[in-house]
């Protein structure tokens, strides 16, 4: 029996040894993560106070230049604002460009910053460019009366209220939008023009003088005497006192027609009333001459009928 108890005592002794390895193995690696752990922060905070002694400058540096620029880029903004304002442009338009001018100056700020830092912006660049190119190709049209609409709130070659012609259209000025301009024209139609059209066009501002000159041609008879129609002609101008005195009124002969003696009249009335001067002259005018026996005349043809003869007939 003793025996037996000693061989069971000699089997747990032999179990018992291998868990006891075990455990110093892993206490062993304990030992050893633990200190492979502190080697690494200590590396890594060393590391860290490196790049911090390095980079610190740098990131300062540009930290002070993104304050500075973005106050800078606010102070320009305002000052867009309050030369747009100076020049009358339009309330939402010269905020629009304010704001459009104020954005991309801090998009370059950034990009100026991220190189500092030693950040790659080419890749940044190429892209935005691509991108810009892109919706530029797809916005032609829009972006060309967009240009257009900038360029006539800036330049004001003609105000609301104005009386245009331009794009082969005529009326008066009713809106200027950021992409076309609206006219109402004598009969009362609207024409929305697009703002490209009248600004890369031949423009016609019938507004932008107080006074305008009359131009009326007329014909007399070859058999008329010239020197009283002149007369009768002033006589009528100087009845009507809306035409100035100055510049002087004036009647020519203008051309030695096909069938009559053609007279140029010329005199200047102040702008708004140049169509009823106009029209009442006109028919005034053809009183006068009348009145006077003088002959407007007109195109006339004769015509000769010849009748053949008929050779049958004796």
């Amino acid at each position: 029996m003793s025996i037996g108890f000693s061989g069971q005592d000699t089997g747990a002794a032999a179990a018992a040894a291998p868990s006891k390895a075990a455990g110093a193995g892993d206490a062993a690696t304990s030992a050893v993560s633990a200190t492979d752990v502190t080697d690494w922060v200590n590396a890594a905070g060393t590391q860290l106070v490196d790049l911090t002694v390095s980079y610190a400058p740098r990131v300062g540096l540009a930290i002070l230049v993104l304050v500075i620029g973005w106050v800078v880029i606010g102070i320009f903004r305002r000052a867009i604002n309050r030369v747009l304002g100076m020049k009358q442009v339009d309330v939402t338009v010269g905020h629009f460009l304010a704001s459009l001018a104020s954005i991309a100056l801090k998009v370059m700020l950034l990009l100026s910053v991220a190189g500092m830092l030693g950040i790659e912006v080419t890749s940044f660049i190429a892209i935005l460019s691509a991108a810009t190119l892109a919706i530029g190709m797809a916005l032609k049209g829009t972006l060309s009366n967009f240009a257009g609409g900038i360029s006539v709130m800036l330049f004001r070659p003609y105000k609301v209220g104005d009386f245009i012609t331009g794009a082969g259209q005529s009326g008066s000025v009713k809106a200027i939008h950021i992409f076309n301009t609206v006219l109402t024209t004598g009969d009362n139609q609207t024409v929305i023009i697009p703002n490209n059209s009248i600004s890369t066009g031949v423009l016609i501002n019938s507004s932008t003088q107080s006074t305008r000159r009359i131009q009326i041609d007329v014909g007399i008879g070859y058999e008329d005497d010239i020197d009283e129609a002149r007369k009768v002609v002033m006589d009528l101008i100087a009845k009507d006192q809306r035409v100035h005195a100055e510049p002087a009124p004036m009647v020519a002969v203008g051309a030695l027609g096909a069938s009559s003696v053609d007279l140029v009249i010329r005199f200047w009335v102040d702008a708004g009333d140049l169509w009823p001067t106009k029209f009442d002259f006109n028919e005034n005018l053809k009183k006068a001459f009348d009145a006077a026996g003088i002959n407007i005349p007109y195109p006339q043809q004769v015509v000769h009928h010849v009748r053949e003869k008929d050779a049958s007939a004796p």
